[in-house]
C-alpha cells in the first residue's frame, strides 16, 4: 500500500518519469496528468494526497489549474516553474501553491518538500487546539473555528497561523516564520510569508480579543487582550 498518493501535472516526459522513478522508490504511488484538463479531471477522480504541478502547461496553464484545485479543496501543491521570478513566485503563493521549485532541481530536493508537507499532515501528528474566545485552530483535524463557522485552510496558511497565534504578544520575524513553517532552507522571497498572511487575515479577520499585527521592517505578531 502507498504511503500517499501524488498528482504530478506535468507536460515534459522526461521530468515526469524522473519524478515518478524517486516516488516509487520511496514507496508512493502516483499518477501523471499531461495538461491541465486531465490533471484536474485526474484531481476529482483520483483524491490525492498532494499535487505537483507544472506552471507552464498547454491550453489551461499551471495558475488556472491552481485556482480550480483550490476552489474545490485545501490539497497541498507544489509548483515547478522553469521560471525564477518573484511574481511568478507571489502569484502562485496568492492563487493557494504551498510550495515553488525552480527548473532544473534536484529530485531528492522534491521529495524532501513533499515528505515536509505531508509530515504536517500526518495522522497522528497532534497538537493541542490554540483557543481565542471564537477562534480555535486545530492542527490535529486542520481546520479553523472562526466565529461559529468552520475551515479548512491550506497548510502553509495553518501552519503559519498556529506559529504566530502559538507565541501571543511575542514578535516573529519573516525569517522566523520562514523557517517554523517551511521547514528546510527556503531561498525564496521572503514576502511569501506576507502574502499567506493577507490570505489568512481575509479568511479569520480580526476581532477585540486577536489580530494579527504587521511590525513594520521586521514581521509579524498575534496580539491577544488579556493574554
Amino acid at each position: 500500500m502507498a504511503i500517499a498518493n501524488i498528482l504530478i501535472i506535468e507536460d515534459d516526459p522526461y521530468i515526469s518519469d524522473l519524478i515518478g522513478l524517486y516516488l516509487r522508490r520511496e514507496g508512493f504511488g502516483f499518477a501523471v496528468a499531461v495538461n491541465g484538463e486531465e490533471g484536474i479531471e485526474l484531481f476529482l477522480s483520483e483524491t490525492p494526497d498532494l499535487v505537483i504541478l507544472d506552471l507552464m502547461l498547454p491550453g489551461l496553464d499551471g495558475f488556472a489549474v491552481c485556482k480550480r484545485i483550490r476552489s474545490q479543496r485545501s490539497t497541498p501543491i507544489i509548483m515547478l516553474t522553469g521560471k525564477g521570478e518573484s511574481y511568478d513566485k507571489l502569484k502562485g503563493f496568492e492563487l493557494g501553491a504551498d510550495d515553488y521549485l525552480v527548473k532544473p532541481f534536484d529530485p531528492k530536493e522534491l521529495l524532501a518538500r513533499i515528505k515536509a508537507v505531508l509530515r504536517r499532515l500526518k495522522p497522528g501528528y497532534a497538537r493541542e487546539p490554540v483557543r481565542y474566545m471564537d477562534l480555535v485552530i486545530d492542527m490535529d483535524r486542520y481546520v479553523v473555528q472562526c466565529g461559529g463557522a468552520e475551515m479548512t485552510l491550506p497548510p502553509k496558511e495553518m501552519e503559519l497561523l498556529h506559529a504566530l497565534a502559538s507565541m501571543p504578544n511575542r514578535v516573529l520575524t519573516r525569517e522566523q516564520l520562514l523557517d517554523r513553517v517551511w521547514g528546510y532552507d527556503f531561498e525564496g522571497d521572503p514576502r511569501t510569508v506576507d502574502v499567506h498572511i493577507k490570505r489568512i487575515r481575509e479568511k479569520i479577520g480580526s476581532s477585540e480579543h486577536y489580530r494579527i499585527e504587521t511590525i513594520r521592517g521586521v514581521g509579524y505578531k498575534f496580539e491577544v487582550s488579556g493574554a
